[in-house]
């Protein structure tokens, strides 16, 4: 059975690197969400079992948006992705429950592989 994978990121560039990576692995891309707020507003209805969050989009960032998500949803898995890979934004990402950090570009074992670390 595959995985159900909720991506939120605001470049339609990443959602078509993550369809390729992804292709032929046991995820899929259940929803799509180009905002913090959109992530938050469907985290409940899409149920996935992980999100991939980048951190700079417009509006609410992407760690605001997780600690909402985490707050609301203390078992949802979510992996941050992003290019700003800065040791406080580490140490924030950890501290409000985030399972994981994927640096941009990214590739699929080190997908899978934090993915499945993830779920584990």
């Amino acid at each position: 059975m595959s995985k159900r994978i909720m991506v939120v990121d605001d470049s339609r560039l990443v959602r078509v690197q993550l369809e390729d990576v992804l292709a032929g692995t046991e995820y899929e891309i259940a929803a799509y969400c180009r905002s913090g707020e959109d992530a938050i507003a469907r985290y409940a209805e899409v149920q996935p079992d992980l999100v991939t969050m980048d951190i700079i989009m417009q509006g609410m960032d992407g760690l605001d948006a997780a600690e909402i998500i985490l707050k609301e949803h203390p078992e949802a898995r979510i992996v941050m992705i992003s290019s700003l890979a800065y040791g406080d934004t580490f140490e924030r990402a950890k501290a409000i429950g985030a399972k994981g950090f994927i640096d941009k570009p990214f590739y699929q074992e080190q997908l899978v592989r934090q993915f499945e670390e993830a779920l584990a």
